[in-house]
């Protein structure tokens, strides 16, 4: 046999591998996703036990392992401001046995703000379903002279610069919501960052600051006992926790909505299949009439969704965000 008789009977060789092992391994993942899942799923939450994304992800998490038949186990992994459990999740196997509680902040506002970030929320991760979208309320001193938005607005543009607004830092969910405040209605309002949303709660509740946003179940306790008075709630539609509030957009500034909310996402890469049988179940799992009642009483509205669906509202979202940060030059560096 000559040389090139060896060449091309190795080249062959090689090629003949090569397409065995890519079709062993489409038949693998076929069997995979048929079988799924096999053993425990591990759900990252990227903030650590006790906060608001830990008690959605855990609800979830319960709900979700008897309709799968697995265990669902809740991994928290904060730090960073969620960038720590992102990344895990990012570098997960692409199986259906690594998913993510997201955030808004984690997959729309942080990419938008800081340019060092080492993941890309839409190349990166699968969506799989929205699971609660999370009004904010707009909450002021009582000793402040406003009894609604437009009062509050009217203020605000008869004093600039005298209102002074909390937050639980810059670049956080609760300091953009203020920034499109004051952009929408065009009015010059002090933000005023803390280390924390609990801080500025308690500040303005002595006085220290007018004004801030906060989730409801944050703020309702203190404003059942007249410490704090709501003006608006920032999403779409008004609370269920306090239906007689309007949203911000019906008390006197058109366009505003400002919500945060929680979804599944999986790594890039993970099989349709696999993605289409857990979407179905949290979907499952959010109508479950107790959970629905948890998350209400959480001031969270269960809202499931399809990974397209996900997929645009992020894409919505992140245009929307993308206006507020460029106006008000605010950057993560």
């Amino acid at each position: 046999m000559t040389p090139y008789g060896i060449v091309y009977t190795r080249h062959m060789f090689t090629r003949s591998l090569h397409l065995f092992v890519a079709a062993a391994t489409l038949c693998a993942s076929g069997v995979a996703a048929e079988s799924y899942p096999l053993k425990p799923i591990r759900m990252v939450i990227t903030y650590p036990p006790g906060g608001n994304t830990d008690l959605v992800g855990r609800a979830l998490a319960q709900k979700l392992g008897p309709l799968i038949g697995q265990l669902v186990v809740v991994d928290n992994r904060g730090g960073a401001g969620g960038i720590m459990g992102t990344m895990i999740t990012r570098q997960s196997a692409a199986d259906g046995y690594t998913i993510m509680l997201g955030t808004s902040a984690g997959m729309v506002t942080n990419p938008l703000l800081s340019s060092k970030l080492t993941y890309d929320p839409v190349r990166d991760f699968a969506p799989v379903s929205m699971v609660v979208i999370v009004p904010q309320l707009l909450v002021i001193n009582p000793q402040l002279p406003a009894k609604n938005v437009r009062e509050l607005i009217a203020l605000a543009k008869a004093r600039p610069g005298y209102l002074s607004a909390g937050s639980s830092g810059v670049g956080t969910p609760n300091h953009l919501g203020t920034e499109m405040l004051k952009g929408l209605a065009g009015v010059n309002i002090v933000h005023v960052p803390y280390k924390g949303g609990g801080p500025a709660i308690v500040d303005l509740i002595g006085g220290q600051i007018h004004m801030a946003f906060s989730s409801v179940p944050s703020v309702l306790p203190h404003i059942k006992a007249g410490r704090l008075n709501a003006l608006g709630v920032g999403g779409a539609k008004r609370s269920p926790s306090l239906p007689d509030l309007p949203t911000i957009a019906e008390a006197g500034v058109p366009g505003y909505e400002y919500t945060t909310w929680y979804g599944i996402f999986a790594p890039a890469g993970t099989p349709r299949t696999i993605v289409a049988l857990l979407n179905a179940q949290i979907v499952k799992s959010l109508a479950a009439p107790d959970l629905n009642e948890y998350f209400a009483s959480q001031g969270a509205d269960p809202s499931p969704s399809t990974p397209d669906e996900l997929r645009r509202y992020m894409a919505e979202e992140s245009a929307r965000w993308a206006k507020t940060i460029k106006a008000a030059n605010i950057r993560l560096e």
